[in-house]
């Protein structure tokens, strides 16, 4: 998977981090209030509903890219946000058009906006765990660090959610290794990867994250686009088109296997 370099934003939310970072290495602030992963989703798609009192069940370590939907399935996947501006146009689009998607979260952009968090959650869809700074370098660091990352961005999506637990890990840029995976499992968080990466986080343009969607599809069912970061309105547009085209094409839209 290739990393995603060159997005300026990820500076300034590693700093917003840093507070949470060195308290980090002090002590965890993870405290087992989120419970287990309810395999039973609430509602259609919903993410999944914790116990207040016991621990997520375990998943597989392995990375995801199948459709729970089968051959003819397609997995819509939402990274970096949610953000004011672009989550409720991306909410908008996918609701006009009857598609569930997972959203995968930076911890500190779900503790700013859990309005966000909440409607993502109402619409149906289901949340990720996309780390605390989106640092794509994560392979790199150590295991204290990959912790920290993992467990706090957990405990601030599932608080900001109001008490729903993200069901996937997708490590930044694709920045895995065998303990971050593991550590994501034994929390309930099946890690995710994807199999068409739309670049749609470099702005080419629409016509082109449309096009590129077209052309990869075949390679595999989960498709990345981006809600924060940046200017996305190429980003909804590319959606409000390519939506319709995917269902044309007779594909279903699902989550990810887990």
């Amino acid at each position: 998977m290739a990393r995603h370099g060159g997005r300026g934003w990820y500076g300034r939310v590693l700093a917003a981090a840093v507070g949470v970072t060195a308290m980090a290495a002090v002590t965890s602030v993870w405290t087992a209030q989120a419970g287990p992963v309810d395999g039973g989703q609430a509602g259609a798609g919903a993410s999944a509903r914790p116990s207040a009192d016991s621990v997520p069940a375990r998943v597989s370590v392995d990375i995801a890219h199948a459709s729970d939907h089968g051959a003819r399935g397609v997995n819509i996947t939402i990274d970096d946000g949610p953000d004011p501006d672009w989550t409720p146009q991306v909410l908008q689009v996918l609701r006009e058009n009857g598609v569930k998607a997972t959203f995968c979260m930076v911890g500190t952009q779900a503790q700013a906006h859990p309005d966000l968090v909440k409607a993502v959650v109402a619409d149906g869809h289901r949340l990720c765990n996309h780390t605390v700074s989106h640092d794509t370098t994560m392979d790199t660091k150590p295991e204290s660090y990959q912790s920290q990352q993992i467990l706090d961005a957990e405990r601030m999506i599932t608080e900001a959610s109001g008490g729903v637990r993200p069901v996937y890990y997708r490590a930044p840029g694709g920045a895995f290794t065998p303990y971050s995976r593991d550590l994501a499992a034994s929390r309930g968080m099946r890690p995710l990867g994807w199999n068409v990466d739309t670049k749609d986080f470099e702005r080419p343009g629409a016509t082109a994250i449309v096009a590129t969607v077209k052309s990869e599809v075949s390679n595999g069912p989960t498709i990345l686009f981006h809600d924060a970061g940046g200017d996305r309105s190429q980003t909804v547009a590319a959606l409000r088109e390519v939506l319709p085209w995917l269902r044309q094409q007779g594909y279903s839209f699902g989550f990810p296997v887990r």
